[in-house]
């Protein structure tokens, strides 16, 4: 029977997958579904539906996958920190500074910001002219900081996978 000591990283590593395939799935599902279905609205109606989205994202649902993987990479790293360092902890320390960066950093600093600044935009006081600017101004720069996080949080699911390939199976 194996000891809690070699249960516990592999349970963490198991915990860290699942958080980050759920992520990885919601921005590669958004990315394929949701962005081309609201390309098709008008700009008022894109407009309203992004104002909805983006408070309906805000739960605790969405935050545990979220945040739990920023909490689970590193903590998954640190528990395969021995010497000589060992492949998982490589892939676990780039997948880390990957989903930091790239999921975490451009979410925070990308896709919020415009979340906000389309929040406090008031469609039902905005002209024709207006609606199409805002849409314009958000639109693109919001599918590309999406399209950024998708492929770093893929390339984080991906790396967390090759490190479960990498584990020792214990035979009888």
């Amino acid at each position: 029977m194996e000891s809690k000591e070699n249960i516990l990283p592999v349970v963490v590593l198991v915990l860290t997958a699942t958080m980050a395939g759920l992520i990885a799935g919601l921005f590669y599902s958004w990315s394929c579904s949701v962005i081309p279905g609201l390309s098709r609205l008008s700009d008022k109606n894109y407009l309203a539906a992004m104002q909805s989205i983006n408070k309906a994202i805000l739960n605790p649902v969405f935050f545990v996958s979220f945040i739990g993987t920023l909490v689970l990479l590193p903590l998954s790293t640190y528990q395969f920190y021995i010497r000589p360092l060992s492949i998982q902890f490589w892939l676990l320390a780039i997948a880390t500074l990957i989903y930091t960066i790239g999921v975490f950093g451009v979410t925070v600093f990308g896709n919020v910001p415009l979340n906000d600044q389309l929040a406090a935009f008031n469609l039902s006081s905005a002209g024709p002219a207006e609606i199409v600017a805002h849409r314009m101004k958000f639109e693109g720069a919001w599918n590309n900081f999406n399209t950024l996080r998708t492929i770093s949080a893929v390339s984080v699911l991906v790396l967390v996978i090759i490190c479960c390939t990498q584990m020792p199976v214990s035979g009888k």
